[in-house]
């Protein structure tokens, strides 16, 4: 377990899952906070088995790749913890377990569980044709939201969809700081990343570019939140919006393009610690 568990780098469900849970009492509150913790349950599910069923089959079909890169060699793929074949299989349970559980939410989630695979695991081949992949990488993470809200309204609401796109903005902009230490690689493998293609230089400043949108999204979506529930939220939510930013931008201080000792800090850390604070005052809002 605990090697499947690295494998997907199960920590990093942190990003997004605040962002879900938002969603998910965002539908709660505009039900007249009826009780839907069976829902909720399922919900948590569904983020788990999709988000392990994305992450196997990234480190599946990226075996070759990370076996050449010093940095990835002793991921557990090519140091051989775990054979390829175990790590399909581990995929294809995972994404019937997220298909099923689906099912027990409503219909439209069920219908829709193909495309969120299809975006969640397709993303793993874009990084082989395109420096869009951070931005697939980011839309992939923002279904969570608007999955969540999907899963107790049964229909598409504007603040949820609004919060979506900000969780992809910001996985992008993070996801091209992390992505700077692959630069020389991914020229040597013909692989496509924002920094490869523009250096690390300029992909800092592209990224810095990218959460402002990740701002701007933000605030948009605090907007339209107070519109759909006029009086259920208030200052907390956006004093949570407040620290996410600031945090974003103290990220931006932490890596230049010729020192790169803090990328982790920035990318794990920094992350983490702004989408955990964003989720506990938008959820305490919610629910008072």
């Amino acid at each position: 377990m605990k090697n499947y568990l690295s494998l997907v780098k199960f920590s990093h469900t942190i990003f997004a899952m605040p962002f879900a849970l938002t969603g998910f009492f965002i539908a709660w509150a505009e039900e007249g906070q009826q009780g839907h913790w069976l829902t909720l349950l399922l919900v948590v599910l569904c983020m788990v088995f999709a988000r392990s069923a994305a992450m196997g089959f990234n480190r599946w079909l990226d075996r070759d790749i990370d076996h050449k890169n010093p940095r990835t060699q002793t991921r557990e793929i090519p140091a051989g913890i775990i054979t390829p074949g175990a790590a399909l299989t581990f995929v294809v349970v995972n994404c019937l377990l997220f298909i099923g559980t689906c099912w027990f939410l409503n219909p439209l989630c069920f219908y829709l569980s193909p495309v969120a695979l299809t975006v969640v695991l397709g993303y793993s081949y874009t990084k082989r044709f395109t420096w869009l992949c951070h931005f697939v990488l980011g839309l992939g993470l923002g279904l969570a939201p608007v999955g969540a809200y999907l899963a107790v309204a049964g229909h598409f609401a504007s603040a949820p969809v609004f919060y979506g796109l900000a969780v992809l903005f910001w996985t992008a902009g993070f996801d091209i700081i992390y992505a700077l230490q692959d630069e020389e690689f991914d020229k040597m493998q013909q692989l496509h990343s924002v920094p490869a293609w523009l250096g690390k230089q300029r992909a800092l400043r592209l990224s810095e570019w990218i959460h402002m949108g990740t701002a701007v999204l933000l605030l948009s979506a605090g907007s339209q939140l107070h519109s759909m529930l006029p009086g259920e939220t208030g200052w907390l939510i956006w004093t949570g919006t407040g620290i996410f930013l600031l945090l974003l931008l103290y990220q931006h201080r932490l890596v230049k393009h010729d020192d790169l000792s803090k990328v982790n800090l920035a990318f794990f850390t920094t992350n983490g610690i702004a989408s955990l604070i964003f989720g506990l005052f938008a959820v305490l809002d919610l629910l008072t």
